[in-house]
């Protein structure tokens, strides 16, 4: 099963040629890369360019403007689906995912799962880096978003994703509007209430050691306010 990593940047040029380098080790012959670059200005779209040109199994998507997280990865599946994927993953580019888990999530699509997250918390899964205050802000934000949604899923928030092609073409894409990490909310949730088969992977999460963070006030209160909103939705038949 084909697979595309669909990889947004926005001022990721200290990492992305070490991760372009960390992922050739570990996809197929087949899979690509397409990186989705809002934009930088710190040239992380050039030097995209310049490593598509030296390695047939990476593409780039150019966008004018910085619009979110959400926006950049509906414009890569789109692209991801009309290129033929069978399988589309989502990526951080700076090394908070593990490019060594790609091929786990990967197989456990092929054994079957719809939608196949890496999952800090689930049995094996961890954050390695992360002091009691930061872990216990993203646990009560897990544990919010499950108690909203009535949901199952032990990492709601999480952003390493694998769908496969028939669950990107089943949910309205073009009904999703969330445009920080409520995206990562919204999507999964709408696979759950799609009955599609979701299954979570450990992964170690880590922060990033090059770069600055895109988290800001205006992504967490997005989440906060959109979770219940999705719920609401939900019960008025609307999702």
């Amino acid at each position: 099963m084909r697979a595309t990593i669909c990889l947004p940047t926005y001022n990721e040029r200290e990492n992305l040629e070490r991760m372009i380098g960390a992922l050739e080790r570990v996809l197929r012959e087949g899979d690509r890369v397409l990186v989705i670059d809002d934009g930088s200005p710190d040239g992380t779209g050039a030097l995209a360019d310049a490593l598509a040109r030296r390695l047939p199994w990476v593409a780039v998507l150019h966008r004018t403007a910085k619009e979110g997280l959400g926006p950049a990865y509906l414009a890569g599946f789109r692209r991801a689906l009309s290129d033929g994927s069978e399988l589309v993953l989502e990526m951080d580019c700076d090394f908070s995912h593990d490019p060594g888990d790609v091929p786990r999530l990967v197989a456990a699509a092929e054994a079957g799962a719809d939608l196949v997250l890496g999952s800090r918390y689930v049995p094996g899964g961890s954050i390695p880096n992360w002091g009691l205050v930061r872990r216990l802000i993203s646990r009560g934000g897990n544990v919010y978003a499950q108690l909203f949604l009535q949901s199952r899923i032990r990492d709601l928030t999480g952003g390493f994703k694998c769908f496969r092609r028939r669950v990107l073409e089943s949910i309205p894409l073009d009904e999703i509007d969330s445009k920080g990490y409520a995206f990562q909310i919204e999507t999964t949730y709408r696979v759950e209430r799609a009955g599609f088969r979701v299954v979570e992977v450990p992964i170690a999460f880590t922060d990033r050691e090059e770069g600055t963070s895109k988290m800001s006030g205006a992504i967490v209160v997005e989440a906060v306010w959109k979770v219940p909103l999705l719920r609401l939705r939900a019960l008025a038949g609307r999702l």
